[in-house]
């Protein structure tokens, strides 16, 4: 009988060059699925995590000790890497350029498992494709970051920002959408978050959550809901949004929007004030709601 987990995070592993509005330079594995690993795990859920790499161009066990996720893993030819150059101290001002693309996701290379939701954690075009979608959606509830469907690597190397051309197909399948308010503008046309969000349900996508630098959306067909982020500092920006959504649809399986809502903007304005991927405790974050919420 195949072990049972909460989620599956799902994307490649970046060798990320991090260089700040000040030259300083830091070299770091990253990638939406060590955010996202560490932020499900630490939460108290039973969590896995599927990633390919070059195993010559990093030590993926190292990597995610100590997450309290069990690790699968699979070799690609290349390892997805990003050079993201930062013009401002808050880090909401950057140009990304890549320096290697993994190779695509199958369904067929994912380890035999049960899980509740299939997290969809990529990162540039390609990663994934809306079939890989729609074939985990026969087997759990299927949750994507839609950034991967929206940044493409141009011949020249930087990455741009495009439409998902296959939405209106595979939006049906998907059960958690997450955007940021820029991408959701590129979806949808609308800079008005709350419309947008109504806009992508309508398409198809069951929730939609919207991360803006200032509060979290989350919107189910029937009503808006917005939560304020309240970190004191923005050392740890990098993994936001990746952080947020592990939070949400992890704790959806056992709470209501509202509720969940709550401890996703918590858990990420907690792991903004500290660089790197979420390393405190369920407990950590229920502290930090008493405090400031």
């Amino acid at each position: 009988m195949s072990k049972h987990y909460d989620v599956l995070v799902i994307g490649p592993v970046s060798l990320d060059h991090n260089i700040d509005y000040l030259g300083n330079e830091r070299k770091e594995v990253g990638g939406a699925v060590v955010a996202s690993g560490f932020a499900a795990a630490r939460s108290g859920n039973a969590t896995a995590l599927f990633t390919k790499l070059n195993p010559a161009d990093a030590d993926v066990e190292a990597r995610f000790a100590g997450s309290g996720a069990d690790l699968y893993w699979s070799p690609s030819k290349a390892t997805c890497s990003i050079r993201n150059q930062y013009f401002t101290a808050d880090k909401e001002k950057r140009a990304c350029t890549s320096m290697g693309v993994c190779d695509p996701f199958r369904f067929e290379e994912l380890p035999q498992i049960d899980t509740a939701i299939y997290h969809f954690a990529g990162l540039v075009y390609g990663d994934f494709d809306g079939e890989l979608f729609a074939e985990a959606s026969r087997h759990g509830k299927v949750a994507v970051d839609v950034q991967c469907l929206l940044r493409h690597v141009e011949p020249d190397k930087t990455m741009a920002f495009h439409d998902w051309a296959e939405k209106k197909q595979y939006l049906p399948y998907i059960d958690y959408l997450k955007t940021d308010a820029a991408e959701a503008e590129i979806l949808t046309g609308l800079t008005d978050r709350a419309e947008a969000a109504k806009l992508l349900y309508s398409w198809g996508a069951k929730e939609v959550l919207i991360t803006h630098n200032t509060e979290v959306l989350a919107y189910d067909g029937k009503q808006i809901y917005t939560c304020p982020i309240k970190a004191r500092n923005l050392s740890g920006r990098t993994g936001r949004g990746d952080t947020t959504f592990a939070g949400y649809i992890t704790e959806r399986q056992r709470a209501g929007i509202e509720e969940a809502l709550l401890y996703c903007t918590a858990l990420v304005s907690l792991k903004m004030e500290t660089p790197g991927p979420f390393q405190g405790t369920r407990q950590d974050v229920l502290d930090y709601i008493k405090e400031f919420y």
